[in-house]
């Protein structure tokens, strides 16, 4: 007797086994972005985790900044992503004066442990360059950590479709290449926070 949910067909080929690894992907978000995967009450989000299937957190703070985390198989981390490009790219079309000059494209920043930057640039940049000419998106990666971490910004943009083909790539290389030692994950404003801190511990 099958069961209603219709939960049949458990493991099999490789390609089902990938796709049940546990992925989580980190994104930088400014406030306006924020706002849009958000939603009115927050039922944009709802709507993303229901349909994707992935667990999506946001960091809290009044920082511009906040870190969207979305974890899930790769299958569900994919389709949130996809959902969250799709809705940037619709808010990014009505945020303008009416008329849109083709699609804008849409820029995602994807939050990776420095110490998986080399694969994903690869030798002599070989790797990031496949990645550009195969999926058509502009992949960059961040020079520099950002603050007060061992992580770096890989910004990804292009039309919703490109971006998704390209992060699947970037997710690709990163789970060839588990981080190296310990990694120090980023918190948006923290900076500022401490600063302020360490200065009113000295007026003290």
């Amino acid at each position: 007797m099958a069961s209603p949910d219709g939960a049949g067909g458990v493991g099999g080929s490789p390609e089902e086994t990938e796709l049940s690894i546990t992925l989580t992907l980190r994104m930088l978000m400014h406030g306006k972005e924020i706002g849009s995967i958000i939603g009115k009450k927050g039922e944009t989000v709802k709507r993303i985790r229901e349909q994707s299937s992935a667990r999506i957190t946001i960091s809290e703070g009044s920082c511009p900044e906040r870190i969207t985390t979305i974890t899930g198989s790769t299958d569900a981390v994919f389709r949130a992503v996809s959902m969250i490009a799709f809705k940037l790219e619709e808010d990014l079309g009505a945020g303008g004066d009416g008329v849109s000059a083709g699609r804008a494209p849409v820029t995602l920043r994807l939050v990776i442990p420095a110490s998986q930057c080399g694969s994903l640039i690869g030798k002599a940049g070989a790797k990031i360059r496949e990645i550009r000419e195969s999926t058509g998106a502009q992949v960059q990666v961040a020079g520099d950590l950002l603050p007060n971490s061992t992580e770096r910004a890989v910004t990804v943009s292009g039309v919703p479709d490109t971006i998704i083909q390209c992060v699947r790539q970037i997710c690709a290389v990163i789970l060839e290449s588990p981080p190296k030692g310990a990694t120090i994950p980023y918190h948006p404003g923290l900076s500022l926070g401490t600063i302020l801190l360490s200065a009113n511990q000295v007026r003290g």
